[in-house]
């Protein structure tokens, strides 16, 4: 089953200098991630003055350029996965936040895993 992570911290984070050790255990990870089909996908986001939100309330469309200032976390980052098992997602999710808390033990923040919704089944 295929599974979207996404790496959530505050905006801030964006002005801190990331350890040079973070960004060598993370190449690693991914690699061997990728090599093993865990990883189908990653990538880092730009931060939120590049970005818009477009919403629809009651009926209505908007279109909101960034900063979003007012939100406490935004979305980082993603990876998507392939797993055998819930258990497996968790553990390659958790492995990832290891890696900040022991390469840069000031950073704060979480990673939201979340299994794709089933598609219908193919065409015979």
């Amino acid at each position: 089953m295929k599974y979207m992570m996404f790496i959530k911290h505050t905006e801030n984070y964006r002005f801190e200098e990331v350890p040079q050790a973070l960004f060598a255990a993370m190449g690693t990870f991914v690699e061997e991630s990728m090599k093993s089909g865990a990883i189908l996908d990653t990538a880092g986001l730009q931060p939120t003055s590049k970005g818009k939100r477009i919403r629809l309330t009651k009926g209505k469309i908007t279109v909101h350029d960034g900063p979003f200032t007012e939100a406490k976390e935004v979305i980082g980052g993603y990876a998507i996965g392939e797993f055998k098992s819930f258990e497996d997602a968790l553990k390659l999710a958790t492995r990832f936040m290891d890696l900040h808390r022991i390469h840069w033990p000031k950073f704060e923040g979480e990673c939201e895993l979340r299994p794709f919704e089933a598609g219908p089944e193919p065409a015979k």
